[in-house]
C-alpha cells in the first residue's frame, strides 16, 4: 500500500512539474534537463506559459531544496550582466492564469534570501487581483503558480524598489489574459506589464484591445519552441516581443559575461499584424519576432527561483524559458523610467545601446536572420540584450 502511494505521488509530481519532450538544448548537464511547467495548449486561442524548470535526469523532478540551486543566477549577477544599477519605483504587473495562494510567502522567502527589501500587501508594494480587478482568485494550478513565481521573482531581481501588481486570469485563454492584461493597465503606477505565454497567431484586430496601452511598456515571450512563425501575444503591433538567450560568464572579457541565442528562444512573422520594424531589416512583411532579448536558457542563464511544488509546499529551482526574458525586459523599462507613447518603438532608436548577440540558432529557415543570429537585427534575439537602460 504504502509502495503504491509512493508511486502515484512521484507520478503526481511529474506532471506538476510538467514533464515533456525536451530537445538537446534544454541540457543542462549535471544529471539535469529542463521541462515545462505548464501543460502545452493545442488551441490557438489558449495560451501555454513560457517556463521551464530544470529537473533530474533520474528521477524527472526536481528535487527539494532549502537554498537555490548553486548554478542558478542570482539577482547580483543578473543585473550585473545587463549593466543595471540604481532602481526605480514605478509599479511592474504580472499578468497570468490561475490561482497562487502562497505568492506572498514564497516571494517573501526569495527576497530575504537576497536581502531585497520585503514586498508585501501590508506594506503597499504587492496586490494581487482577478482579471476584473477584484478579490474572487482564481483556483490554484501548480504549473502557472511555478510561472507566476518565476516571473514576480524576475521583477524582484531587476527592479527591487518596483511595486509589483499579480493579475490572475481565470483561466489560459487569450481573452481571459487579455482582460487581466486590460485591467493591469487600470492601475494606479504601472508604467510596465509582463505577459509570459503565447497562443497561435492571431490578429490585433479581434484581440489588440488588450494589449494596447500608450505610456506603458507591455512585453510578451516569444515561446519556447523555436523558430515556429507569429505566438500572441508577441506577434501583436502593441507589445515589445521579448525573445532569449543563453547567458553565461565570460572571465577575461571585457563585459564579463558571453551571450548566444538560446535554441528554443521562438522567432517568426505574423500574417496578421502589422510590422513594427521595417521589412528591410527583418525580412518579414508584417511583425516580426523578437524585438529585444534577455537570458532565457534555463541550463545557462536560468534564474533562482522560489516555488510551489504543491499546493501547500514551495521549494527551490532553476527558472528559465522566454518566461524569464518578459519580467526581465518589463522590469528594464521600469529601470529607465521611459515609456512615453509607443514603448516597442524605443529600442530600435536606441539600438546602439544594445549588447547585440550574433551567435546561435533556433532552426532552420528562410531567410536566415528569421532563425539565425547576426550583426543587428535577428529573429531570436531581435535587437539584442540590455546593456543598462539606454535602449528602454
Amino acid at each position: 500500500m504504502k509502495k503504491s502511494i509512493l508511486v502515484a505521488c512521484l507520478g503526481a509530481f511529474v506532471l506538476i512539474a510538467g514533464v515533456l519532450a525536451t530537445t538537446p538544448a534544454d541540457a543542462a548537464g549535471n544529471g539535469r534537463h529542463a521541462v515545462r511547467v505548464c501543460a502545452a495548449s493545442s488551441k490557438a486561442t489558449v495560451a501555454s506559459c513560457s517556463a521551464k524548470v530544470l529537473v533530474s535526469d533520474k528521477t524527472g523532478v526536481v528535487p527539494a531544496a532549502t537554498t537555490p540551486p548553486g548554478s542558478a543566477l542570482t539577482p547580483a549577477q543578473l543585473r550585473a550582466a545587463y549593466g543595471l544599477t540604481g532602481d526605480a519605483s514605478g509599479t511592474v504587473a504580472i499578468v497570468d492564469a490561475y490561482g497562487y495562494p502562497n505568492l506572498e510567502r514564497d516571494l517573501g522567502t526569495y527576497r530575504s534570501q537576497f536581502n531585497i527589501p520585503a514586498c508585501t500587501t501590508a506594506n503597499g508594494c504587492l496586490k494581487i487581483m482577478d482579471q476584473n480587478g477584484g478579490t474572487s482568485l482564481p483556483r490554484f494550478n501548480t504549473g502557472w503558480a511555478g510561472e507566476t513565481a518565476l516571473d514576480v521573482d524576475a521583477v524582484s531581481a531587476i527592479c527591487p524598489g518596483c511595486k509589483i501588481v499579480v493579475v490572475q486570469a481565470k483561466s489560459a485563454s487569450i481573452v481571459n489574459l487579455g482582460t487581466a492584461a486590460a485591467t493591469a493597465a487600470r492601475q494606479a503606477g504601472v508604467v510596465a506589464i509582463s505577459n509570459s505565454y503565447g497562443g497561435g497567431d492571431l490578429s490585433d484586430a479581434t484581440y489588440g484591445s488588450y494589449y494596447n496601452h500608450p505610456g506603458i511598456a507591455v512585453t510578451a515571450s516569444t515561446g519556447d519552441n523555436g523558430y515556429q512563425g507569429g505566438s500572441y501575444p508577441a506577434s501583436s503591433s502593441y507589445v515589445t516581443a521579448v525573445g532569449g538567450t543563453s547567458l553565461t560568464t565570460a572571465p577575461g572579457t571585457a563585459r564579463g559575461w558571453s551571450e548566444s541565442v538560446w535554441s528554443g528562444a521562438g522567432s517568426g512573422c505574423s500574417s496578421y499584424n502589422a510590422a513594427v520594424a521595417p521589412q528591410s531589416l527583418t525580412g518579414c512583411s508584417k511583425r516580426a519576432m523578437a524585438d529585444v532579448s534577455a537570458a532565457a536558457d534555463p541550463g545557462k542563464g536560468g534564474l533562482a527561483v522560489y516555488y510551489p511544488s504543491t499546493k501547500n509546499a514551495s521549494t527551490w529551482g532553476q527558472f528559465g524559458g522566454t518566461s524569464e526574458s518578459s519580467p526581465i525586459i518589463a522590469s528594464v523599462y521600469a529601470l529607465s523610467g521611459n515609456t512615453a507613447g509607443t514603448a516597442n518603438a524605443i529600442p530600435y532608436a536606441h539600438s546602439g545601446s544594445l549588447f547585440d548577440v550574433t551567435n546561435g540558432s533556433n532552426g532552420s529557415c528562410s531567410p536566415t536572420q528569421w532563425c539565425t543570429a547576426r550583426t543587428g537585427w535577428d529573429g531570436p534575439t531581435g535587437l539584442g540584450t540590455p546593456n543598462g537602460t539606454g535602449a528602454f
